[in-house]
């Protein structure tokens, strides 16, 4: 499938007060179906008190009021049918909010609840059980006066974790799946899936020997305790159960350590359709770091599992500032998009991504994200790819006439829809065309690859389904580049490159998809 993923807060704002919402996403419908996709992945719209702006749950089964109403929803299902977009909800299981019931409960010992999260006595000094730090920086226990205990948070501190292990959990979280699923929706996204289980035994994670790149300690251990743990796939398994009752799809965030095999052991015929991790949304855009990443997903998926390809998402810098090293920045979104069309297994396209919106600048008295804030000037936070999606040449891109949350940045208003629409030459009608052709032909949509021998700089491989065949070709590098000796017999779909008989020529951002 080719997934579009929708960030609620920053897409369409129906009702102007600065926040997008359900009833705008169900308007800018008919141009999601306009792309070619699928399926609509909708970020967290749940009841939460917005810490972490919807991955912080404190009810499953109710819509938060900034973004509507459950009959909103009931009415984008409605619309999404008739336009034959399947609907994916993101599923937060790993943690919820700690004004979640559950938790208010767990934290007062009620109702049988005092062990459905993950509490722990202090050491005989006072100092947390073990070593385990956040994700987002500090340690990751949070002393709680009313029980004289530690709870463990992945995350922030008002995210606490379920514990997962405990099996009335793991039924309580299959009846809130269970809920949406009778009410239609497509499947799920299911978020941080490696963060679901911990060591019971709550032993020390080891350090980390290269601590380099760190921006805080938790890039100081090897996270192979309070993370990836085998528990999880029985719980997968259970996952797959329900969800082939409904017929619905399951697709799996996965990250951390050893993320690509992670990946292959969380899918598969027993367990989750897909998985995508963020291999390809790191600054490495070589073709040696892209091939090694997909050799490794070759080895590690298998059918009928596929893996799933994404460069850009609401927690990393958008690819085509990321990935451009000084190239222009249109042509460099245009080959990104090429190559994510050209890859084997399921693809999800962030909104805005098919515009080739770069990274915004969001200035720090505008940021939003704790995290952007705890780091700064360091790490800006999530916020520069999470802003409004522009859509026209009016106040605030035509998003909302009504002060966004986060500011729409100047140059994502030159590079609006409806500009793009009226440009033949824009990323986004780039983008229509590639989706058209995945879709057209069976070797993009549903064949094998194969990873082809090319110069440095060059990545080339082959896809193959029945009769049709292609080859690929991308210019990673910043310099033009030339392959010999490629057999194809025509020119599918190219850009910025010429190919006579065997020998094609790249020019920087060049890329060529040939009959073979």
């Amino acid at each position: 499938m080719i997934i579009y993923q929708v960030y609620p807060r920053s897409f369409s704002d129906s009702n102007n007060d600065g926040i997008g919402d359900l009833a705008g996403i169900e308007q800018k419908l008919p141009y999601i179906k306009s792309l070619g996709v699928d399926a609509i992945w909708i970020s967290p719209f749940f009841k939460s008190p917005m810490k972490d702006f919807g991955y912080d749950v404190s009810d499953y089964r109710a819509v938060d009021p900034i973004f509507g109403t459950m009959d909103d929803f009931r009415k984008l299902m409605k619309r999404a049918k008739a336009l034959e977009l399947g609907v994916i909800v993101d599923m937060v299981i790993s943690h919820t909010s700690d004004e979640h019931t559950w938790f208010k409960q767990s934290r007062g010992k009620e109702n049988g609840k005092s062990d459905w999260y993950l509490w722990a006595d202090p050491k005989p000094d006072g100092s947390p059980p073990n070593n385990w730090v956040s994700v987002f920086g500090g340690p990751a226990w949070r002393w709680d006066a009313e029980r004289r205990q530690y709870y463990f948070h992945s995350f922030f501190s008002s995210q606490p974790d379920l514990n997962m292990h405990h099996p009335d959990v793991q039924n309580a979280v299959l009846a809130e799946m269970d809920y949406w699923l009778d009410m239609g929706v497509s499947g799920f996204r299911f978020d941080a899936c490696n963060h679901i289980f911990q060591d019971q035994a709550l032993r020390n994670n080891p350090p980390r020997e290269d601590t380099s790149a760190a921006l805080h300690p938790y890039g100081f251990q090897l996270h192979v305790y309070d993370q990836a743990r085998p528990e999880m796939l029985p719980f997968l398994e259970r996952i797959r159960k329900l969800l082939d009752a409904y017929g619905a799809f399951s697709l799996a965030e996965v990250g951390g350590h050893d993320a690509l095999k992670l990946m292959g052991q969380y899918t598969g015929k027993t367990r989750l359709h897909s998985a995508y991790s963020f291999a390809l949304m790191q600054p490495d855009s070589s073709d040696a770091y892209v091939r090694k990443v997909i050799t490794t997903l070759e080895e590690s998926i298998k059918t009928p599992a596929l893996p799933c390809y994404a460069m850009s998402n609401h927690d990393k810098p958008r690819v085509a500032s990321r990935w451009q090293n000084g190239r222009d920045r249109d042509e460099t979104a245009k080959a990104m998009l090429a190559l994510l069309f050209s890859m084997r297994g399921d693809i999800c396209l962030y909104q805005g991504e098919e515009l080739g919106l770069p990274q915004a600048d969001v200035p720090f008295e505008r940021i939003q994200d704790p995290f952007g804030i705890s780091f700064w000037p360091k790490f800006k936070g999530r916020d520069g790819c999470r802003t409004p999606m522009p859509w026209t040449d009016a106040l605030h891109g035509g998003f909302s006439s009504a002060e966004p949350w986060l500011p729409v940045d100047p140059v994502h208003i030159e590079m609006n829809v409806e500009r793009q629409e009226a440009n033949p030459d824009s990323v986004l009608r780039f983008a229509r065309e590639m989706i058209t052709l995945r879709n057209a032909h069976p070797a993009l949509r549903a064949g094998d690859i194969e990873l082809l021998d090319a110069p440095e700089g060059v990545l080339m491989f082959a896809r193959r389904h029945g009769d049709d065949s292609m080859v690929c070709l991308f210019n990673m590098d910043v310099v033009p580049k030339k392959v010999s000796s490629v057999d194809n017999t025509g020119i599918v779909f190219s850009r910025r490159s010429e190919v006579d008989s065997r020998t094609v020529r790249l020019d920087v951002s060049g890329f060529a998809i040939l009959r073979a």
